[in-house]
């Protein structure tokens, strides 16, 4: 079986166990799904989609959130973590989507990584989700995931992007990337995978590895 075969296998056992889907994060306006995403990093959606309610209602625009005090946005997120850099990350993100992108946040991603505190995962989530353009959000679950079923051989996200980018149809690389999320969560947990429980185990080179080694 070539990668782009087991890929196409992939995408169509997920689909099936995972018909609706869509971003784990919480959101209503596009600069939302900005900073709820910046919030994430090595923090659970969980967590976020709690913080972000009572934030998003004090600080209801860009312009709110560019002009308020770092301090007050770091009351808001302490439970995130990290809370002192993720605040200044935010600050600074709505001022400059204030000043170079007249409050609206851009639908490229060339133009979002310049943003601070948004890497390739963010922006491919953003130019995905809000502009339904092609995109691989290459976060912890999907590099983990994609290297156990061995479609990817690397934990690098900008060469787990370029590898999946060469085997998945583009139209397709978003609503992969949400699926394998959740059968990570639910499913392919980290140190216990539930490979019994697994339905993409008959394309996984994991689970056959771990099938023959009991036999």
């Amino acid at each position: 079986m070539t990668k782009k075969q087991r890929a196409a296998k992939m995408i169509e056992l997920l689909k099936e166990e995972y018909p609706q889907v869509k971003c784990a994060l919480t959101y209503e306006k596009p600069h939302e799904l900005l900073i709820a995403t910046r919030l994430s990093a090595q923090c659970t959606d969980k967590r976020v989609n709690m913080v972000t309610p009572a934030l998003f209602e004090r600080f209801p625009t860009v312009e709110a959130f560019a002009e308020a005090e770092v301090p007050e946005i770091e009351e808001y997120i302490k439970s995130c973590g990290l809370y002192h850099t993720k605040a200044s990350d935010i600050s600074m993100m709505c001022r400059e989507l204030r000043e170079r992108f007249g409050g609206v946040v851009p639908d490229t991603i060339e133009e979002l990584i310049t943003l601070p505190g948004v890497g390739r995962k963010t922006a491919n989530l953003i130019v995905g989700d809000l502009y339904g353009k092609p995109a691989l959000v290459c976060d912890t679950h999907v590099i983990r995931l994609t290297n156990l079923i061995g479609l990817t051989d690397t934990k690098d996200a900008v060469r787990v992007e370029k590898q999946l980018a060469a085997v998945v149809p583009p139209e397709e690389g978003l609503n992969m990337c949400h699926r394998l999320v959740w059968h990570g969560r639910l499913v392919c947990i980290a140190r216990r995978p539930q490979c019994d429980k697994c339905r993409i185990r008959e394309i996984c080179r994991f689970a056959t590895k771990k099938v023959n080694n009991e036999q």
